[in-house]
């Protein structure tokens, strides 16, 4: 398999057994500050405190002993486009000269990236103590690429990682190689592929003391070569995101986001997105090659005719953009490389959109001292000394990298893979052993509730309790009386005790201690509640909620006509949906509309799970499902869009109004999704998606095109009426209907929904509630081994059967009884039954011929849980004969 992928573990000494992976539950992610306004890279400082920067300029500090954040310094920059205020660095002599280096894009006209050096003091960042060392030409006037991330090696060189600057919008989006004249910022042979520029490079230059810089020894290109420029370290780059040095070995490492092709072999591969490794200067393929050296064909974009494939051994950059050699350097493949879709040479990479971060190295020799201001040890175990964390901003994952000595892939692993990270940014290892993460949030170019600075510690000894937090409402009119409970709160030390406060926030009011709360809401609005969970060894957490007060849930019933446990096939469901709001009024007296009520019917699997799915639901419920939703909300989509506001795509309402006349839209849009696209929308990119189903993204662009008017959905259904079902339908119905009401003053809209599941009256016994002595065989069909073993039905609504129908098939004479309630409740019906043919061979032959035989049972109503148990058996009764049960048809 490419990449080398094993389950081998790396240790430091290869005699040695290899260690453990840490127990996951050992990990507690807590988070110091959110809210953050695009935060970009981050430094621990050796106080414990956090500098990090956000892309419209600000440098802000956490302050760890306080725990508040603090604004540093507004750095003025212009942020249109991907520029800004980038990247962050802090001098490997910081403790002694306070220096730190910003990677940022002055503001003004002159259009550049500039690397400079600032003093960092106790309250502020000083503006005025601004040493350029490096100023890098760019263009204004068409994205993208900045890149902007700054890492210090062990040398103490400083590498940065520059963009390519180009505009990656070209027909079919392959590689940037757009020669046709007034064209060189769709070229990206002018910048990643030139050999004398400093755009789509990692660059290593020495800081000297005056704010100057030198040129390390070891570069790419010597000093005075024609056509090249010193400082460039590794070219070929397209928009090297996150850089990073091993400060062990000295080997610089970064994630490079790649295009968004689909597959075409005559042009080139799919769009890989990379993590690189550079034990050395070279030229990393952009834009001629991608993944493992995998060639792009050259193309003329004035003819359209298709050339030769670049030879990675011998790249030649003919471009007339190109100011430097024509001779490069033979390409250097990525070391990890995976597009959309499962990666079939790497495990644990996920699905979905693509933009790789490149993390730190953990090397547990530089945290056995832990800082006098760790009140508790925090660092990570020595199970990953030497691996790379790296992250996937857009699959929101950590993943742990394990390299050999030699700097070949060994393993790939997850890192807490129960823990949501949205769109981590960076990562940096604290002097402390800890890992720091900045978290993106969700929409691109927007401050977020869920960009945050969180802190990840490894907890060795006594482990802090987890906080869980209910509440018997999370919103309603006034006076809301609303209890609270911590029940569901646990400590992974099993003999711990736990204690319970809890605090409405920003009230400084406390309420009362114990595992349970109550509290009256009197006056309308939003309020905080927190939940603070302690152990017997003092350690805590917390978890808040919010509780909206001032407007009621709507009251939401779907009532069926009949029988309200089957549906039988051909014979028309009838039903009335019923919605009360104390705001709005009702829909029975005409206040609440009827196209105010989405009303749905789905058809489902028999053995969907209803537990899981009622939860689904409830916590959908907010989003007000069309059908296509959920499926936009499990996939990337809200990355670059939101439904009112503009981030890097449009906005749902934007597209809605746009097609709003077009038939052909709904193809049009599926198809876009699908294999990418730009060109309506300015100069972003839709990034292909050949990983998801042609009929679930048909569904997401039927909800976009419906915002804003009536939903017109495949499965929707009146507030009243009678539905048909599929004559050819086994499985579950589900019914569902969700009013959003319309707020009341200042509070926000509530959200009811109810749900209505039909089976289909002939049910398969494997999908019996309960089985006890009774198996599941071949996960096909119910056996009874034994004497009084049986299968239950739950909440079966009776009303109206009088009838049940078997398919069964046994060995033996034995009896069937049917029985309300409890195992030995009482006998509504029974079944005699009576050797059917056995099958050729033994007991573990498949049964293909099926008897059916029915039974009158007594007249009953309302919902009863149905025993049915196997007995009479004969005597000697051996495990070579069998009573095999295959369905019940429940009849009129």
């Amino acid at each position: 398999m490419a990449g080398g992928l094993s389950s081998c573990k790396r240790t430091s000494d290869s005699t040695q057994t290899p260690l453990a992976v840490p127990d996951q539950t050992r990990f507690q992610k807590i988070e110091l500050v959110s809210n953050l306004n695009e935060p970009m890279e981050l430094q621990v400082l050796p106080d414990g405190n956090v500098l990090f920067i956000e892309r419209h300029g600000t440098v802000k500090l956490y302050d760890s002993k306080e725990s508040k954040v603090r604004v540093l310094a507004k750095l003025p920059v212009f942020h249109d486009l991907e520029d800004g205020l980038l990247g962050l660095a802090l001098d490997p002599d910081f403790a002694s000269n306070h220096f730190i280096y910003l990677f940022y894009s002055p503001a003004g006209e002159k259009p550049m990236q500039r690397v400079s050096r600032f003093v960092l003091k106790p309250d502020l960042l000083d503006l005025k103590s601004e040493k350029i060392l490096l100023e890098i030409r760019t263009q204004r006037t068409e994205c993208c690429h900045s890149a902007g991330s700054l890492a210090f090696g062990p040398d103490g060189n400083l590498y940065i990682a520059v963009g390519d600057n180009t505009n990656p919008h070209n027909p079919g989006y392959y590689n940037s190689i757009d020669e046709r004249e007034g064209r060189a910022y769709w070229d990206a042979q002018r910048t990643a592929g030139n050999t004398n520029d400093l755009r789509g490079k990692v660059l290593r230059i020495k800081p000297e003391p005056d704010g100057t810089y030198s040129i390390p020894e070891g570069n790419l290109f010597s000093k005075n070569t024609p056509k090249t420029r010193p400082e460039i370290y590794a070219m070929g780059l397209r928009n090297p995101y996150r850089i990073t040095v091993d400060p062990k070995t000295g080997w610089l490492y970064w994630g490079d986001v790649g295009q968004n092709t689909i597959d075409d072999p005559a042009r080139g591969p799919i769009s890989y997105d990379e993590w690189h490794q550079a034990k050395k200067p070279g030229f990393f393929g952009w834009p001629y090659f991608a993944g493992d050296n995998k060639p792009y064909a050259d193309f003329d974009f004035a003819t359209e005719k298709i050339g030769p494939f670049f030879d990675p051994k011998k790249p030649v950059n003919n471009s007339p953009n190109n100011t430097g050699l024509q001779e490069l350097p033979p390409a250097v493949g990525a070391l990890i490389w995976y597009s959309y879709d499962e990666s079939k040479d790497f495990k644990n990479l996920g699905t979905g959109g693509k933009s790789p971060i490149a993390g730190p190295f953990y090397h547990s020799e530089l945290y056995k001292q832990q800082p006098a201001w760790v009140k508790d040890k925090r660092r990570f175990p020595d199970y990953y000394d030497g691996k790379w964390f790296i992250a996937e901003w857009m699959r929101d994952w950590i993943n742990v990298v394990t390299l050999d000595e030699n700097g070949k892939l060994v393993d790939i692993e997850r890192f807490m893979p129960s823990v949501k990270f949205d769109h981590p940014i960076d990562l940096e290892f604290g002097p402390d052993g800890a890992l720091y993460v900045l978290e993106y949030g969700t929409a691109w170019f927007a401050q977020n509730q869920n960009a945050r600075l969180v802190r990840i510690d490894y907890i060795e000894g006594y482990r802090p309790p987890v906080a869980r937090l209910q509440a018997s409402k999370t919103a309603g009119a006034v006076p809301l009386e609303v209890t609270f409970s911590a029940a569901e709160s646990f400590d992974y030390d099993k003999n711990d005790k736990l204690a319970y406060e809890w605090q409405l926030v920003g009230q400084d009011r406390e309420l009362r201690q114990g595992p349970e709360a109550s509290y009256q809401f009197d006056k309308p609005g939003s309020y905080i509640v927190r939940l603070k969970v302690t152990d017997s060894h003092g350690l805590s957490t917390t978890q808040e909620m919010r509780i909206e007060a001032g407007n009621e849930r709507p009251e939401v019933a779907i009532n069926i006509m009949g029988n309200k446990s089957f549906y039988w096939q051909q014979q028309p469901v009838a039903y009335q949906v019923d919605v009360k709001d104390k705001e709005d009024g009702s829909l029975a007296t005409g206040k609440i509309a009827p196209e105010e009520v989405l009303v749905t019917v789905d058809l489902a699997d028999m053995g969907t799970d209803l537990t899981l799915l009622a939860q689904e639901q409830e916590k959908s419920a907010s989003l007000y499902l069309h059908p296509g939703q959920q499926f936009i909300s499990q996939s990337d989509c809200l990355s670059c869009h939101q439904e009112k506001s503009k981030s890097v795509g449009p906005s749902w309402l934007q597209v809605a109004e746009r097609y709003k006349d077009n038939e052909e839209a709904v193809d049009a849009l599926t198809q876009k999704i699908i294999k990418g696209g730009s060109g309506n929308w300015g100069q972003a990119a839709m990034s292909a998606h050949p990983q998801l189903k042609e009929e679930e993204v048909s569904e997401m662009v039927k909800y976009i095109l419906d915002i804003g008017k009536e939903q017109q959905a495949d499965n929707r259904l009146p507030v009243k009426g009678t539905f048909q079902p599929d004559e050819k339908a086994e499985g579950l119905y589900i019914f569902r209907a969700i009013y959003k009401d319309k707020g009341f003053g200042k509070t926000s809209p509530q959200v009811g929904q109810a749900s209505h599941v039909l089976r289909n009256a002939k049910v398969w016994a494997i999908y019996c509630d309960e089985n006890t002595g009774a198996v599941r065989y071949n996960n096909a069909y119910i056996r009874f081994p034994t004497e009084k073993s049986y299968i239950t039905f739950r909440d079966i609504d009776m009303t109206g059967i009088g009838n049940l129908n078997l398919a069964f098939a046994t060995t033996f004479p034995c009896r069937l009884s049917f029985r309300l309630d409890k195992f030995d409740g009482p006998e509504i019906g029974a079944l005699d039954l009576q050797p059917t043919e056995a099958p050729k061979g033994n007991i573990t032959d498949v049964i293909t011929d099926w008897k059916e035989q029915a039974v009158r049972i007594k007249a009953l109503s309302g919902k009863h849980t149905i025993y049915i148990v196997a007995t009479d058996f004969p005597e000697g009764h051996d495990g070579n004969s069998y009573l095999s049960l295959n369905w019940v048809h429940f009849l009129p």
